[in-house]
């Protein structure tokens, strides 16, 4: 029973981290191409400090992940990781 009810806990958990607006469209955004913080702000018409702090709430639960090139960092999505939930929401449901 405890597995069902942290299924459940984890799966509320991500669908509450998606649907902030502009997380979603952060994801939808980096779903084509790795992109600074920067080429983030532009596209979305946000400002850093407000597309900084969705950043560290998608990659603090793994939505996605950064790599250093040079001075930049970049931001993708971990396919993997939203599937896995996607599925897990999918068999709660």
């Amino acid at each position: 029973m405890k597995n069902k009810k942290e299924n459940i806990n984890l799966s509320i958990d991500f669908l509450k981290t998606i649907s902030e607006r502009n997380r979603f469209r952060i994801l939808y955004l980096l779903r084509e191409n790795k992109r600074c913080v920067g080429e983030i702000c532009r596209e979305l018409d946000l400002p850093q400090n407000l597309v900084s702090h969705h950043l560290k709430v998608l990659k603090d639960f793994g939505l996605i992940s950064s790599e250093q090139e040079g001075v930049r960092i970049f931001y993708k999505t971990n396919p993997k990781i939203i599937k896995k939930y996607l599925k897990l929401v999918d068999k709660i449901l």
